[in-house]
């Protein structure tokens, strides 16, 4: 199953391409697809159902972890060149301490990038983003790079056409701006 339309799911392998990411990546909420249309050097993926984890060909490590139960990342300060979040954000119940310890796990200028679309489980998805429109839930990840700290301004955009009837893709990526000691 998939959770976006096949044009929202090419714009967003688009978008990884665009952005360059490779090398050790780290792709957050992940499941039996990450959406890359070249697989990164190092595909780290991270999620709560590890049937979905292990069918997930690019992955060069599965990690099973549950970021609402404990937003802390099982990982070294430093150990990644980037990392995605692909149609999950809106899932996060604490995603501020999320955001803060991606931050704390990615290498200086390393991005994370954030796509969602309009679809999501109600059931799964926090109150305020049931609550709110496109526009309105770009403005929430916006902000949640503001309040977690160590993050550069944050770029927003929509990745799939105005006009498109199918699934709208929005994405919201900035890159840490934290120096950890050495």
């Amino acid at each position: 199953m998939t959770h976006i339309d096949d044009v929202a799911i090419a714009a967003v392998g688009a978008l990884y391409d665009e952005l360059g990411l490779d090398g050790d990546v780290l792709d957050l909420m992940s499941s039996w697809i990450s959406h890359f249309t070249r697989p990164p050097a190092r595909l780290t993926v991270l999620g709560m159902n590890r049937p979905e984890l292990d069918a997930n060909p690019d992955a060069a490590k599965r990690v099973v972890h549950d970021l609402n139960s404990d937003p802390v990342l099982p990982f070294a300060d430093r150990s990644f060149d980037a990392a995605v979040c692909c149609v999950s954000v809106d899932y996060l119940v604490r995603p501020i301490e999320v955001f803060r310890d991606v931050a704390r796990v990615l290498r200086p200028g390393g991005p994370l990038v954030c796509t969602f679309s309009n679809r999501c489980f109600p059931t799964k998805a926090i109150r305020g983003w049931l609550s709110t429109d496109d526009e309105q839930h770009c403005a929430i990840v916006a902000e949640y790079f503001r309040r977690s700290g160590g993050w550069d301004a944050p770029t927003v955009q929509r990745r799939t056409p105005p006009g498109h009837g199918g699934d709208p893709l929005f994405a919201v990526w900035s890159t840490t701006s934290l120096r950890w000691p050495s």
